[in-house]
C-alpha cells in the first residue's frame, strides 16, 4: 500500500485511520439505524413543495415474523424509496400492519387453550378485549424486525388495518357500497372450514394433492341406471339430480327421466347441462347444489332443490344409518353400505386429486351453502380493467398483464363475511319487525337489544379492510394533507402470487371511493411492480418438507443486512422467481469488503472530494474511469427507474468491483506513487469516483455506504445526499478505447502466466511490440502485468497477441518444464475421464428417463466444464517449451 503525507492527504489519511481494518455489520447496522430515525430522515413533510413519491407497504399480519419473500419486499420498496429520496421528492413509505382475522383468533384461541378456556368461555366482548392484548404484546415483531434490514419507512405514520382511523374508513366504504348496491346479502356456496368454523376467502385456501378414491357408483336399475364417478361419496345423500352434456348420445334417451337415489327412496331427474365433461369418468356426474360450487351453478340453472347434509363441523345430519358421522367418517361408512348393495361398479385407489386446505389450520375445506354478505363486483371490476387497459395503471412487467386481465374479467362476487370475532364488525342491524339498517360510521345503532334490535354477529374479510391501504392510511375519508399529497401512490411493489388476492381489490376500492378525483387521480398507484418467489438455488420451493427454508435474520446476523440485501436485488428480475442460497449471500458479504476495503484505500492515500482537476491534468486512467462512471450512472439510473433491480445491481457490482477497485485502483498507485501533480489528480478523480460510486450504491447497501461516505466526504448523511446525474461532458470514448487495448493486453498475459501456474507476484521477463494508442501505456502493462525488461540472452518461449500488442515471453528457467509437462497430462487425463464418464450418463437413455431435471443439468454442466477444461490443457501443453 503506498501513502502519502502530503497536506491535501492529511485529513483523509486522519479519516481512513479512524475505519476498522474490517467492515463489522454488527457494530454499525444498528447505531446507524436508531441515529436516522432519530434524525427524522425517513419522515416525509406533507406540505413539501417537493414532488411526492409514495409506497405503503404490503402489510404483514401481526402475527408474522419476517421470512424471506417479506424480506425482498422490504428490500426493492427500500431501494426504490431511496434513490427517490435522494433525487429530491417528498418520499414516503408508510409502514404497517394487517389485522390478519383469522390467523390472530386463531393464535389467541391456542393461548386461551393452554389455560383450559375457549373464546366462549370468555364472551365476545372479552375476548375482543384479549386479542387487543395479545396484538399489543406481540404484533409488532414483524416491524421490529424489517428494521434489522434497514427499512427507511416512516415510522411516525404507523397504521393497523384495525386501528380507529381504518376503521371509520371500512365502515365509510361498507356503507356506500350497501347503499349503492353493491353490498348485498344471500345464500350462496362459499369455502368453509369445518374447524376454524368460519368461510374462507380464496386466498385463504391453499390446494395441494392428497390421496383419496374415486368411486363409480350405479344409480337406479335395468335400462333406467346411470353410473356417477365420485371422489366423495358421502355428500350423495344431497344429490338431487344427476347431470350429462346435452350432446352426449350415450345418455340422449336419460334426460328428462328420473333415477331413484340409493338410500333415501328420492327420485332425482337427469338433466342436460354444458358444464359436463363426457370425457371423464362415465360422462355422468351427481349433482350435490348445497355441497359443490359447480354443483350450485347447474342447481340454479335448472331449479334444483339445495339439500344441506352436513352440519358446520362437516357432520351428516341427514336421518338414517349415517346420521352423527363426521364426514370422513361417512365416506368409507357410505361405501360400504353401496358395496353391500352392489352398486359400486369400480373403485380406484389412491387416487391423488387438488383438495383445499385451510391456510390456518390445514382442515379439509368443505364446500357449503350459506348465508353471507356479498360484494357485486362486476362494475367494479370493469373499472379496475379499464385502468390498465387505458394505461392509467402499469403492470411491470408487461408479460403478466393477462394474467391480470384473466382475473379481473372472470370476477365472482366476492364473499366477505367471517364468523369471527376479531375484525371490523359488519355494521347492519336486524329489527324486531324484519327491518335491516346499515349503519354509517358517524350514526347511532337504530335501536337497542331491549328493542329486539342486535347487529349482525359476523366480521368483514381481512382483504377488505387491506384493500383500501393505499388510501385509508392517508386518512380517507377525511380530505386530509396526507391524502392530497400523497394519493395516488407512486408504485405497489408486491409478488405476483397476490395480484388478484390483493392488488385486484385495490384497484376496485380505490377507483370506486376516490372517484370524485376523476380518472387520474382516482387510481391506487401508478405502477404495479411485481416480483417472483424466493427459491432455493436448485429452483426448488422453499418448504419445511424439504428442509431449505431460508431464515433472513440468520444471514443479517451473520453476514450483514448489507449481503441480505444486496443478494435479494441481485437476483430479482421483474415478475421471474429468483434461485439463491447462503453462497450467493457470502459472495454479497465479500462484495461490502470489497467496497469497505477499497475506499479505506483510497483514504489512507489522501484521496479528496474537493473537484475535478482540470482536463488537461487527466491521464488517460482518470479520462476513462469519470468516462465509465458516467455511462454506468446513466445505465443503473434507467434500470432502476424501470425496476430492474437485478441488471442495476449487477452493472453496479462489476463497474465497482472490476473497473473502480481492480483496475483503476492499480492503475492509481504508480501516480500516487509519484507524488505531485500526477498524485493530487489521481486522488481528486479517486475521491469523486468514489463519491459517486457509493451514492449509486446506497440504494441497496445502505449501511456500509453510510459508513464510508461520511467518512469520505466529511457530510452528515448519504440518506439525503443528491443522487449521482450522468455528466455527458465526461464521456471520452478514446480514453475507453485506450484502456480496453491496455486491459487486453494484460488480461491476456495474466491468462497465460494462470495456465503456466506461474505465482501472482513472480515476474516474468517479456518483450513487448505496441502499436497505437497502446504505445503510451508501455510502464502500465508491464506493472500490472509483472513483465520485467528482457535481458541479455532473452529467448522467447511464448508469443501472445492481441489487436494492438505482440507479447513475447521468455518462460526459461520460471518453470519446471519437465514437471509441469507431467502435471498437466495428468490433468488432461482427469479430464477426458469425466467427458467420457458424462457422455456414457448422458447416452443412456434409461437414466435420463428417470433422472430429475436438476440431476441431468448437473451432468451436463460437468460436460461443459471437463471439455473446457481439456481445450486449456491442451493449449497449455502446445505453449510449454520443447525439451
Amino acid at each position: 500500500m503506498t501513502e502519502t503525507t502530503s497536506p491535501q492527504s492529511q485529513g483523509s489519511h486522519a479519516a481512513a485511520a479512524a475505519l476498522p481494518p474490517q467492515y463489522a455489520p454488527a457494530e454499525v447496522e444498528g447505531k446507524l439505524y436508531e441515529h436516522w430515525v432519530g434524525a427524522g430522515y425517513f419522515e416525509a413533510d406533507a406540505k413539501s413543495e417537493k414532488p411526492a413519491h409514495t409506497i405503503v407497504i404490503p402489510p404483514p399480519n401481526v402475527t408474522s415474523v419476517l421470512h424471506i419473500g417479506h424480506a425482498l419486499d422490504v428490500t426493492l420498496q427500500d431501494s426504490i424509496t431511496r434513490r427517490k429520496r435522494m433525487q429530491g421528492f417528498e418520499a414516503l413509505w408508510l409502514p404497517g400492519t394487517d389485522h390478519a382475522g383469522i390467523a390472530t383468533q386463531n393464535a389467541v384461541e391456542k393461548q386461551l387453550a393452554k389455560e383450559g378456556l375457549s373464546r366462549h368461555d370468555l364472551g365476545r366482548e372479552a375476548f375482543v378485549k384479549r386479542t387487543w392484548e395479545w396484538k399489543e404484546e406481540k404484533g409488532s415483531a414483524i416491524l421490529n424486525q424489517i428494521r434489522k434490514l434497514g427499512a427507511s419507512v416512516d415510522w411516525t405514520r404507523e397504521r393497523f388495518t384495525f386501528d380507529a382511523g381504518l376503521s371509520r374508513s371500512v365502515l365509510t366504504i361498507f356503507k356506500r357500497l350497501y347503499d349503492d348496491g353493491l353490498i348485498y346479502r344471500a345464500e350462496r356456496i362459499i369455502n368453509w372450514c369445518p374447524r376454524c368454523l368460519t368461510a374462507l376467502s380464496d386466498a385463504e385456501v391453499e390446494h395441494h394433492d392428497d390421496d383419496g378414491e374415486l368411486v363409480s357408483i350405479r344409480y337406479g336399475e335395468g335400462d333406467d341406471a346411470i353410473v356417477v364417478a365420485t371422489t366423495r361419496a358421502e355428500t350423495m345423500l344431497g344429490d338431487t339430480a344427476v347431470a350429462v352434456h346435452p350432446d352426449d348420445e350415450r345418455y340422449q334417451h336419460l334426460i328428462g327421466t328420473t333415477v331413484e337415489l340409493p338410500f333415501t327412496g328420492r327420485r332425482i331427474p337427469i338433466v342436460a347441462d354444458a358444464h359436463v365433461d363426457p370425457s371423464f369418468g362415465t360422462g355422468a356426474v351427481k349433482v350435490t347444489p348445497a355441497h359443490d360450487p359447480n354443483d350450485f351453478e347447474i342447481g340454479q340453472r335448472h331449479g334444483l332443490e339445495n339439500l344441506v347434509v352436513m352440519d358446520e363441523r362437516g357432520v351428516i345430519t341427514v336421518h338414517g344409518p349415517f346420521l352423527g358421522l363426521d364426514r370422513f367418517e361417512a365416506r368409507p361408512a357410505v361405501v360400504a353400505a353401496l358395496r353391500e348393495e352392489g352398486r359400486i361398479v369400480a373403485e380406484k385407489r389412491p387416487y391423488v386429486h387438488a383438495v383445499g386446505h385451510c391456510s390456518r389450520c390445514d382442515t379439509v375445506v368443505e364446500p357449503r351453502l350459506s348465508m353471507q354478505w356479498w360484494v357485486k363486483v362486476a362494475p367494479l371490476a370493469a373499472d379496475a380493467a379499464a385502468a390498465v387497459r387505458e394505461g392509467r395503471v402499469r403492470i411491470h412487467p408487461k408479460e403478466l398483464e393477462p394474467r391480470y386481465f384473466q382475473w379481473v374479467d372472470n370476477l365472482r362476487d366476492w364473499c366477505i363475511s367471517r364468523q369471527l370475532w376479531w375484525g371490523h364488525r359488519i355494521p347492519v342491524w336486524y329489527g324486531p319487525n324484519g327491518e335491516i339498517v346499515c349503519v354509517g360510521p358517524d350514526e347511532d345503532a337504530p335501536g337497542t337489544e331491549a328493542e329486539g334490535w342486535r347487529q349482525d354477529s359476523d366480521v368483514l374479510d381481512t382483504w377488505f379492510s387491506s384493500g383500501l391501504w393505499p388510501f385509508s392510511t392517508l386518512g380517507w375519508p377525511d380530505e386530509t394533507e396526507d391524502l392530497r399529497k400523497f394519493y395516488p401512490t407512486s408504485v405497489l411493489v408486491t409478488g405476483y402470487d397476490i395480484l388478484f388476492f390483493w392488488v385486484v381489490r385495490m384497484m376496485m376500492f380505490g377507483l370506486y371511493a376516490m372517484k370524485d378525483r376523476g380518472p387520474e387521480g382516482s387510481i391506487p398507484f401508478h405502477t404495479v411492480s411485481l416480483h417472483g418467489l424466493v427459491r432455493d438455488q436448485f429452483g426448488r420451493k422453499l418448504s419445511k418438507s424439504l428442509g431449505n427454508g431460508i431464515d433472513p435474520l440468520e444471514w443479517v446476523e451473520k453476514y450483514g443486512a448489507d449481503a441480505t440485501r444486496f443478494t435479494l436485488a441481485r437476483g430479482a428480475n421483474p415478475g421471474v422467481d429468483l434461485a439463491t442460497g447462503e453462497e450467493w449471500c457470502q459472495a454479497s458479504r465479500n462484495f461490502c469488503n470489497k467496497v469497505w476495503n477499497a475506499t479505506r484505500f483510497a483514504l489512507m492515500n489522501g484521496a479528496t472530494v474537493a473537484g475535478l482537476p482540470a482536463k488537461e491534468h487527466l491521464s488517460t486512467a482518470d479520462r476513462w474511469i469519470l468516462s465509465r462512471l458516467t455511462a454506468v450512472t446513466a445505465e443503473v439510473d434507467a434500470l432502476m427507474e424501470d425496476y430492474q433491480h437485478a441488471k442495476a445491481c449487477d452493472a453496479l457490482y462489476h463497474f465497482a468491483w472490476d473497473e473502480v477497485f481492480d483496475w483503476y485502483v492499480e492503475l492509481a498507485k504508480s501516480p500516487l506513487a509519484a507524488g505531485g501533480r500526477a498524485a493530487e489528480s489521481t486522488r481528486a478523480v479517486l475521491g469523486h469516483v468514489l463519491d459517486a460510486t457509493l451514492r449509486l450504491l446506497h440504494p441497496y447497501i445502505p449501511f456500509v455506504t453510510e459508513e464510508l461516505w461520511k467518512t469520505l466526504t466529511g457530510g452528515e448523511t448519504i440518506v439525503t445526499a443528491a443522487w449521482p446525474q450522468a455528466d455527458g461532458a465526461l464521456r471520452d470514448p478514446a480514453a475507453e478505447a485506450d484502456i480496453l487495448a491496455l486491459q487486453e493486453a494484460v488480461t491476456e498475459v495474466r491468462r497465460f502466466r494462470s495456465d503456466q501456474g506461474l505465482n501472482v507476484g513472480q515476474r516474468v521477463p517479456g518483450r513487448l511490440s505496441l502499436q497505437g494508442s497502446l504505445q503510451a501505456h508501455e510502464v502500465e502493462l508491464r506493472s500490472l502485468a509483472r513483465l520485467t525488461e528482457p535481458a541479455e540472452g532473452f529467448a522467447a518461449t511464448a508469443t501472445l497477441q492481441t489487436a494492438l500488442a505482440t507479447v513475447e515471453l521468455d518462460l526459461s528457467g520460471t518453470i519446471d518444464v519437465a514437471a509441469e509437462r507431467a502435471r498437466l497430462t495428468k490433468d488432461q487425463a482427469a479430464a477426458a475421464k469425466e467427458i467420457a464418464a458424462a457422455n456414457a450418463k448422458l447416452g443412456n437413455e434409461a437414466f435420463l428417463a428417470k433422472a430429475p431435471e436438476p440431476v441431468v443439468e448437473k451432468i451436463r454442466t460437468r460436460l461443459a466444464t471437463a471439455e473446457a477444461d481439456l481445450s486449456r490443457i491442451r493449449q497449455q501443453l502446445a505453449a510449454l517449451p520443447q525439451a
